[in-house]
């Protein structure tokens, strides 16, 4: 096998393997907590969509974390700024969650599934970070009100969003 192609495979990404593989995992688990709630329910965008979502944010991450860490080090010509990382994500999902939304009949449907998409990709924001913290509360608090007040809306009447 030729040299190029050996060093191409066997460089040494910052971060150790365990913690991408969790980052990465619990990215797609706690995404697909929220996908689980939208397709038991036959919603748009459910558990694939967002496990995949979240997937892809924590996979952007992880890249942002390497450029970081290899292409700006010793670099005064190259600036990273990290938060285009999170400019970047949020179009992205932005994009993909209009296209869910609909309006028919002066009706709109989709946004609760457009906006549980916004939220995978914050999730995955979070677990490629590394921030567990943040990207739990957030899956039990998006799970608890897509559950939870869907429950409420159905014992009272109110017109489901």
């Amino acid at each position: 096998m030729p040299q190029s192609l050996v060093k191409e495979f066997t460089f040494e990404f910052p971060l150790p393997i365990e913690i991408l593989l969790l980052r990465t995992i619990g990215a797609a688990l706690l995404c697909g907590l929220i996908g689980l709630e939208r397709g038991v329910h036959k919603n748009p965008a459910g558990l694939r969509t967002n496990m995949l979502v979240g997937l892809a944010v924590a996979t952007f991450c992880m890249i942002t974390l390497f450029m970081m860490d290899r292409l700006a080090v010793g670099n005064p010509a190259m600036r990273l700024d990290p938060i285009r990382l999170v400019e970047a994500v949020t179009a992205g999902i932005t994009f993909l969650a209009a296209g869910v939304i609909v309006f028919t009949k002066g009706d709109v449907k989709g946004l609760t599934t457009g906006a549980s998409m916004w939220l995978s990709g914050a999730i995955g924001l979070a677990c490629g970070l590394g921030i567990w913290s943040v990207a739990l509360v957030a899956s039990l608090a998006g799970v608890a009100i897509l559950w939870l007040l869907r429950r409420m809306q159905y014992a009272t009447g109110l017109k489901n969003d």
